[in-house]
């Protein structure tokens, strides 16, 4: 009986040791020259663009650029004007892309609601994937666009996810 407790309590122990240096491991962006922000799962994703007055575009890539790229872009969209025909636009621009093959499209429920956009292409000989998050504020579009390496963009799609997730606005 002994054994046993000790044994659960240990296994407890560790469990509460690994949940709490995992959540440590999340980090927060956010930037005074944008007005959203938005939360990193894991250290693994770099800052490589930073926000300014003239460029309000943020960039991050997962270890390196082809494994996974992501950055968020502002679009000025009046709410009458519906998000499918956003991302028709958006899909319009994609296909001059070597090997481009559309994906589906499909809703998303987030802090901001919107619709996800996949698709596939070829870049340097390589299969890439796209998945773009367009999320909705009013007025503006936030589109969250994640590209990379198609096995390694497509292991850390919950990490995708998670950002769009917790992609909010400072007004909200």
């Amino acid at each position: 009986m002994k054994k046993t407790l000790l044994s659960l309590l240990m296994l407890f122990a560790a469990a509460v040791m690994f949940s709490t240096s995992a959540a440590a491991q999340t980090e927060t962006f956010s930037d005074p020259n944008v007005d959203y922000s938005f939360v990193l799962p894991e250290p693994k994703w770099r800052k490589t663009v930073t926000p300014s007055a003239t460029n309000p575009n943020v960039e991050y890539v997962y270890g390196d650029r082809v494994f996974g790229r992501f950055e968020v872009r502002k679009l000025d969209a009046p709410q009458s004007r519906l998000l499918a025909d956003i991302v028709r636009d958006e899909d319009q621009k994609l296909q001059f892309l070597m090997g481009y093959a559309p994906g589906k499209q499909e809703n998303f429920s987030g802090k901001l609601r919107g619709a996800i956009y996949n698709f596939e292409f070829v870049k340097g000989g390589r299969p890439m994937v796209g998945r773009f998050y367009f999320l909705r504020d009013g007025d503006v579009v936030y589109v969250l666009r994640f590209e990379g390496r198609k096995d390694s963009l497509n292991s850390i799609q919950n990490q995708m996810d998670s950002i769009a997730r917790t992609f909010s606005t400072k007004s909200k």
